[in-house]
């Protein structure tokens, strides 16, 4: 690491890749630390995967950070508001569905209102319809918030469907206009190393010099610095989970007008399962699947099934899925986000969220000295660590709760063999006791207790929770389901449809905080 850069801020944060990942390093870092350079050095020749177009809640904060208007995003990144997923034929096949929406149960932390829908509380209500009011909210088509809504702000907790090539557009011309963010489009061809390791510049293939004190790998799949340079493997996750394949369509809708599905919808297929998105425009629908028990022939034709005549003439695009994650993930210098640090599948929208918590990681604390490197490096290895393991786990959840015998494909998914020891473990926990804080300790965590008392009930997890609940509990647990239903009914009345409050936004804009 040197001192001294043209235009006077000393520090030097090199971005290498673009994409969604390359450019929201870039801006959280850049309007993080006005005194230090960002460069961000993406390849004309290698375009980004650009399907990762689910999000969570945390966008929100995201955009707030970097100075994106919440309306302007939505115009421009043709985006449409998400409030959780619908998972379909994942626990028997056929119809049956649950959702897992974004809001926690109402009074979440207070009292146990799982044990207390178990033992027959919310009557014949799912649980997820039980605790919240959100789910109601998914099914009636309405919006999480209204027009006189602040930005950044709803009714109930809400996160995006995008467009993510016109997202990292977005974020480009944020960045560099903005945020001072200087881009190069060049490739990479070698790599200068001081003696202790570090990168200390990267050679471009118009014969020029980029030096730098930090080097944030965004290059995709190939992993150019962490791989390439420092040799960094994967650790292989295929084992837990099996789908290695992707198909992608975009489908038109059928009217201008049509309605604009709030949540994702996850269909379970005979090797995988099937993502539907909204987007303002047209909807993202694609086929994750395990290429071990399905040809990928058969893949594509279950997807055109799935979309019907709309899918005629519409080409699919193909990507190919190695679950894994780096064994480390920050270097000497140099640290992995995005596709570079791993990918598992595109389930519960965990991609572009592991990259908001990494670049928040980094910028949070900027490390401007050696010795700060060394144990950010160690600090952010540890936490990410955890960070992945914990969202395999919560992928393989969604597997291994299956009562699904109908192919291979779920068969193998619920072997004791492919279930991680620590989601082992707490399965056996959660028969007697529901998710709570106290198993999530670690601060942040990426999936926390709610989201999987959500998937646990709505797969129709074998508890005894009721046996073991005080009974003098219950009274409390009542008013807070009453006070559940009561907020849907409220809810209902007062919040738009979908498409009607995303076109007022984008006629109108929203107000500022």
């Amino acid at each position: 690491m040197t001192e001294g850069v043209e235009d006077g801020r000393g520090f030097r944060v090199v971005v290498v890749g673009g994409g969604s990942a390359g450019w929201i390093a870039a801006c959280r870092i850049a309007a993080a630390h006005e005194d230090a350079s960002v460069t961000l050095i993406e390849s004309p020749t290698t375009p980004p995967i650009g399907v990762g177009e689910g999000t969570w809640p945390t966008m929100r904060n995201t955009l707030a950070r970097i100075g994106i208007a919440e309306a302007d995003f939505i115009r421009e990144a043709d985006a449409a508001l998400k409030q959780g997923a619908r998972f379909v034929g994942w626990t028997h096949g056929g119809e049956d569905a649950y959702y897992h929406p974004l809001n926690p149960p109402i009074g979440a932390g207070e009292v146990d209102l799982a044990s207390r829908w178990v033992d027959g509380g919310g009557g014949n209500t799912s649980f997820a319809d039980c605790v919240d009011f959100q789910a109601s909210l998914c099914d009636a088509g309405l919006a999480p918030k209204k027009i006189t809504s602040p930005q950044f702000s709803g009714i109930a907790n809400y996160a995006y469907h995008l467009d993510a090539g016109k997202f990292a557009e977005l974020l480009r011309r944020h960045g560099t206009e903005r945020l001072g963010v200087r881009h190069i489009r060049q490739d990479v061809t070698t790599v200068d190393q001081a003696e202790n390791g570090d990168i200390t510049a990267l050679h471009l293939a118009d014969g020029s010099l980029q030096a730098g004190d930090l080097f944030v790998d965004c290059s995709g799949f190939k992993g150019l610095l962490i791989g390439g340079v420092y040799g960094v493997g994967l650790r292989d996750r295929s084992d837990v989970l099996f789908a290695d394949r992707a198909l992608a369509l975009q489908v038109p809708y059928d009217t201008p007008d049509a309605p604009i599905t709030c949540h994702t919808v996850s269909t379970a297929q005979s090797a995988g399962w099937i993502w539907d998105i909204g987007l303002w425009s047209r909807r993202g629908i694609g086929h994750v699947y395990s290429s071990a028990h399905i040809s990928d022939d058969e893949a594509e034709r279950q997807l055109r099934a799935y979309v019907g005549p709309q899918a005629e003439g519409l080409t699919a695009r193909r990507l190919t899925i190695n679950a894994g994650q780096r064994r480390i993930f920050w270097q000497n210098n140099c640290v992995a986000v995005g596709l570079s640090a791993g990918f598992l599948e595109p389930l519960e929208a965990s991609s572009l969220m592991l990259v908001e918590v990494a670049v928040d990681a980094i910028a949070d604390r900027l490390p401007r000295t050696p010795a700060a490197m060394r144990v950010a490096a160690r600090q952010f290895n540890a936490a990410f660590d955890h960070h992945w393991e914990r969202v395999v786990e919560f992928l393989k959840l969604h597997y291994v709760l299956t009562r699904r015998t109908d192919s291979d494909f779920w068969r193998d998914n619920v072997a004791a063999t492919s279930v991680p020891d620590g989601l082992a473990d707490r399965l056996e926990l959660w028969r007697a006791h529901p998710p709570g804080p106290a198993d999530f300790p670690h601060a942040p965590e990426v999936f926390g207790w709610p989201s999987y008392q959500y998937v646990l009930h709505g797969m129709d997890f074998e508890t005894r929770y009721a046996e073991f609940a005080p009974p003098a509990r219950h009274a409390k647990a009542d008013r807070l389901i009453a006070r559940a239903a009561g907020m849907k009914a409220e809810a209902a009345r007062a919040l738009p449809r979908h498409r009607e409050l995303l076109r007022a936004i984008r006629d109108h804009g929203l107000q500022a905080v």
